[in-house]
């Protein structure tokens, strides 16, 4: 075995008598720690942030990292699409090898940061809170963008590939520990998820909300799960003995660690009023088994966050062994994934890894993948020659290509209109800037900022805390000269590097801004407070500074192009949401520019949709069509649907481009665009990609994961968790575009669907479905081949419901055979009294570009079981 680093050879002096070599017993060196430790020193590492046990030369450990679509870290990480859009692509290949990318990406933060003093800093960690694998069901839940759509099927199969592809090819040793979330029963609204109490049924639990879970957990083997907000039937999912104990434990016989939402034990007495106080509570979750509570507390440096647990064990709630065993499964995880030794030493990926040529190009192909297009009157692909406006709020918009749950740094992202003009020529591409909307507010770059000597960057300057002074929020006293300052690329705060500051520091930044277009701009500052200077006066930006997710206060002003603008901005820290300025470039007369420009043109290309500071997590946001990070209707922005109204008044050819992360009502585009695409939030490959598919250098073949719907009207109310009359599996109105809609620029045929059915009376019964598809066109394309099943008639029966699926390129004119082979947990639906079985009767199956009946190219047939069979949950 290689040498251990400095650090693991004083750690590995804990486990004298171990035994070191591969393969060595994780548990039984994680209750050898765990027999060491005081119990001031066990209650402290239950929680996310765990601290160093210098006696024991532990090192600090953050359970916090976060990798829903790119890991969270220091520099620019790679940002894949959001993973609704990862989910159109139905390409679960795909999506492990975007996985196991950003698991790389997770590791070499891990190795550049490792063992550093600050357990209280996202990000870092050998294990991740992804993938988010609640069902979409319902359009208006704002972080639904964070789900692989509103399909079981599909989002068990993507899970699953997310899972193996962060943890790689032995769960036994991961490379990443992945954690799916949020077990159960959880999809807003996001105003209540602290307290409410959701009852579902016994067919919908079944049926709906844990077969993504079970998938995970018992086939893909994720080594911890993430316990969710809510009560499901009268029990905090959090301290559910029939979701974490009965199902998790005992039915899918997880072994491994289950971490909490943060601050969900928190909720278990001060919102879900279930437990008396906070020692209580904390009983309740441990008691259950949650063996890692998740404090937002713990960013602020709060101690004795592990007090509750003492006061439980001085009550008689908990036993010490209950502890015990909860940290044994912690310690466990981190020797397994190679954050202490004990098995056979691993290696880390180079900090080269991050962000690297070949991930970015994953980005792209992600990006082209899960691209969906609409509608298309022959509009698309545009023609090499066409003179291109492009028109709308999200025209020249970079922010909204990375969706939520992002890291603040990425690779370089180019916008609709930037990507345009390098896949055309720039004489070709006009940009029209849009009036002031909801959705401005791009960061910043990085080149436009000056020092105050003239250098490129700004200048940090950073402020320590007055001896004395209290760190309470708002009462803190900093000294007057700072301590030390440096030049930063951009907004961004370093104060580690000058020790002598501490944990608390005021950080000011001072320099100037250079516009690059003389026009009229909105800026705004977000968790920061200053001024800029603009005609010898000082405009004030923000007086306070933003909250987590608070919308951002734009101020308009008009700039020339070269001029300096002086600023200075200052932040403290753990107050407001992270530092970081934003601008908008804004049109003072909209409709006259888009006229101008319409006359022009050859074709309009109109870039619209919401952004994720819109749709999001429990965000203090309240306009027309939002609140709290969640929608009330289903429309586009009123100042989006009057442009588009003018943009039709051109009688040009209209190309309506969606960003968004959930389904919008896009009957006005259907009706009157020539084409019409959905693009979702895609990633820092977004701007590239979409231009590559307008032009025609890349063939669309993304399929919708959720379903389109007319009005938030036709479903039933938002916080109702039944699945009656909800998704293409209970939905019986008219939709503006269905679950698995797509089209491409090249068509294909099916042939007769073949079904043989394998049961010998003995083994549980297979089925296998046989066809074939030709590309009928001239241009080589991929194809998504849906497979829906429909059961035997029994009381809450969906109509229908995904069973397979392959995504596939076909050279022009290619025929190819594809088959799928069922087993019984495929073919299985679930009856009223959640009891999962092969129903005996006739099936109907069918294979096609989309659902059958809809339109797409599909054929179906039937088949018959005779016999019944229960399976186990």
């Amino acid at each position: 075995m290689k040498s251990l680093p400095t650090a693991c050879l004083a750690l590995a002096m804990v486990f004298s008598g171990m035994v070191h070599a591969a393969g060595a017993d994780a548990d039984t060196q994680a209750r050898q720690i765990v027999s060491k430790l005081t119990l001031d020193e066990k209650v402290e590492q239950l929680l996310n942030g765990a601290p160093a046990v210098p006696r024991l030369n532990i090192p600090a450990y953050n359970w916090w990292t976060e990798s829903l679509h790119g890991a969270f870290g220091p520099g620019a990480t790679t940002n894949f699409p959001q993973p609704v859009g990862l989910a159109a692509s139905f390409n679960d290949k795909l999506m492990q090898d975007v996985a196991a990318s950003i698991s790389t990406e997770v590791q070499a933060v891990y190795a550049l940061g490792r063992h550093k003093p600050n357990p209280n800093r996202i990000g870092g960690a050998l294990n991740t809170w992804s993938p988010n694998i609640n069902i979409f069901r319902d359009p208006r839940w704002g972080r639904g963008q964070e789900t692989y759509g509103e399909d079981p099927f599909l989002t068990a199969e993507l899970g699953k590939a997310y899972v193996r592809g962060m943890q790689g090819p032995d769960a036994a040793r991961p490379l990443v520990i992945a954690s799916p979330k949020h077990f159960a029963v959880h999809s807003g609204p996001e105003s209540t998820r602290h307290s409410v109490d959701v009852w579902v049924s016994a067919q919908d639990l079944e049926d709906t909300y844990l077969p993504a879970f079970r998938a995970a957990m018992v086939d893909a083997q994720a080594g911890s799960i993430m316990c969710a907000y809510n009560r499901v039937n009268g029990e905090p999912a959090c301290a559910s003995q029939s979701l974490l104990v009965k199902t998790l434990r005992e039915d899918w016989k997880f072994k491994g660690y289950v971490v909490s939402d943060c601050d969900a034990v928190v909720d278990i007495s001060v919102n879900h009023k279930y437990a008396v106080d906070a020692a209580a509570g904390a009983a309740a979750a441990l008691k259950a088994g949650v063996d890692n509570e998740c404090n937002g507390a713990t960013l602020a440096h709060k101690p004795g966050l592990g007090e509750p647990y003492k006061e439980a064990l001085k009550r008689g709630y908990i036993r010490q062994a209950d502890i015990d065993t909860a940290l044994v499964r912690l310690f466990s995880a981190r020797i397994r994934a190679g954050d202490l030794p004990g098995l056979a030493e691993r290696q880390f990926p180079a900090g080269s890894a991050i962000n690297s040529p070949a991930h970015r190009a994953l980005a792209l192909r992600s990006a082209v993948e899960s691209i969906v297009l609409l509608k298309n009157d022959g509009a698309l692909p545009l023609k090499g020659s066409a003179r291109i406006a492009v028109v709308g709020p999200l025209a020249d918009a970079r922010r909204v290509m990375r969706g939520n749950y992002s890291s603040g740094n990425t690779g370089p992202t180019l916008t609709v209109f930037e990507g345009l003009r390098e896949q055309f020529t720039p004489a070709q591409v006009e940009l029209v800037p849009f009036s002031p909307s909801i959705t401005d507010g791009d960061p910043v770059p990085q080149q436009v900022f000056v020092t105050p000597d003239g250098s490129a960057g700004l200048k940090a300057s950073y402020f320590k805390l007055q001896a004395g002074s209290p760190n309470d929020i708002g009462k803190r006293r900093f000294e007057a000269q700072p301590v030390g300052s440096h030049a930063v690329a951009q907004i961004e705060s370093r104060p580690q590097e000058f020790t002598e500051v501490g944990t608390t520091v005021r950080t000011v930044w001072t320099g100037a801004f250079i516009a690059p277009e003389t026009g009229s701009y909105r800026l705004g500052v977000a968790g920061m407070k200053g001024h800029v200077r603009i005609a010898g006066r000082d405009v004030v930006l923000a007086r306070q500074p933003t909250r987590w997710a608070e919308p951002v206060a734009l101020t308009q002003v008009d700039l020339k192009k070269g001029e300096r603008y002086a600023l200075q901005f200052e932040a403290e820290s753990g107050v407001g949401a992270p530092p970081g300025m934003v601008w908008k470039r804004v049109s003072r007369q909209p409709v006259a520019e888009l006229r101008a420009a319409a006359a022009k043109a050859d074709v309009v290309v109109a870039v619209v949709g919401l952004t994720s500071d819109l749709e999001g997590e429990e965000m203090p946001v309240k306009i027309d069509g939002f609140s709290g990070g969640d929608r009330t209707k289903l429309d586009l922005p009123a100042d989006q649907r009057a442009y588009l109204q003018e943009v039709a008044k051109s009688a040009k050819p209209v190309v309506v481009v969606n960003l968004s992360g959930s389904a919008i009502d896009l009957s006005w585009a259907h009706a009157n665009a020539a084409a019409v695409i959905q693009a979702w939030y895609p990633g820092e490959g977004g701007g590239q990609a979409i231009a590559q598919v307008l032009a025609g250098a890349a063939n669309p073949a993304g399929r919708l994961p959720v379903t389109f719907y007319k009005s938030a009207d036709d479903l039933p109310p938002f916080d109702d968790y039944r699945m009656a009359g909800r998704t293409y599996r209970f939905f019986d109105k008219p939709v503006v575009y269905p679950f698995g809609h797509g089209l491409s620029y090249s068509t294909f045929r099916y042939e007769p669907v073949k079904v043989e059915v394998l049961d010998d009376g003995k083994a549980a019964p297979s089925v296998v479905v046989r066809t074939a598809i030709t590309n009928t066109s001239a241009r080589d394309g991929d194809e998504v081949a849906q497979l829906y099943l429909t059961p035997p008639r029994f009381e809450g029966a969906p109509k229908l419901a995904l069973r397979g699926f392959q995504r596939l390129h076909l050279k022009a004119g290619e025929r190819r055979e594809v088959s799928w082979r069922l087993d019984a947990r495929d073919l299985s639906f679930v009856d009223r009294d959640g009891v999962r079985q092969v129903m005996p009767g006739s099936y109907r199956v069918s294979v096609g570009g989309g659902q059958p009946d809809t339109g797409a190219p599909a054929e179906s047939t039937t088949f018959s079981l005779a016999r019944p069979l229960t399976l186990p949950r």
